[in-house]
């Protein structure tokens, strides 16, 4: 059967292809106005390093787990943070040979910043959308996704 016998519509109106264009939008939203704010160095790639990075610091091996991605590909995103001054690796206390990857003082500036983004975009949001449609949003995928919500409670 060919394509055109099945139908295309569903392609563009699943969940899984609107909440991809909802998180796109949102991102590039967070990072125009990251850039706005001075910091232009960043990419959409460097956030999946960051917002998988406990304040306290995280092994590599639990990056690259939680962000679904290979040690080497997260490797990758710690050296292009490293270079742009955000992470450090330290030694882990508890092994000697395993690197903990943390924010720097800078990285912890930036973070803040980075808060303050997705705090505006969340505003501009919930502007546009209206606050029982955002609650209702907010509400349905903290629910959703709660077994993948892997990182550690700020202390």
């Amino acid at each position: 059967m060919s394509a055109k016998k099945l139908g295309t519509a569903w392609r563009h109106a699943n969940v899984g292809r609107l909440l991809n264009n909802a998180v796109r939008r949102f991102e590039a939203r967070v990072l125009e106005l990251m850039s706005d704010k001075g910091h232009d160095e960043t990419r959409i790639a460097h956030v999946s390093l960051t917002r998988n990075l406990d304040v306290e610091g995280t092994r590599l091996t639990e990056l690259a787990r939680r962000a679904s991605m290979s040690k080497q590909a997260m490797g990758e995103l710690v050296d292009q943070c490293a270079e742009l001054g955000l992470v450090d690796r330290a030694a882990d206390p508890d092994d000697r040979r395993v690197r903990i990857i943390r924010f720097t003082p800078a990285g912890l500036d930036w973070l803040d910043t980075f808060r303050d983004a997705v705090d505006v975009a969340e505003h501009e949001m919930r502007a546009e959308l209206g606050k029982p449609t955002m609650e209702a949003i907010l509400k349905g995928l903290a629910t959703y996704g709660a077994m993948f919500d892997t990182l550690e409670e700020d202390k």
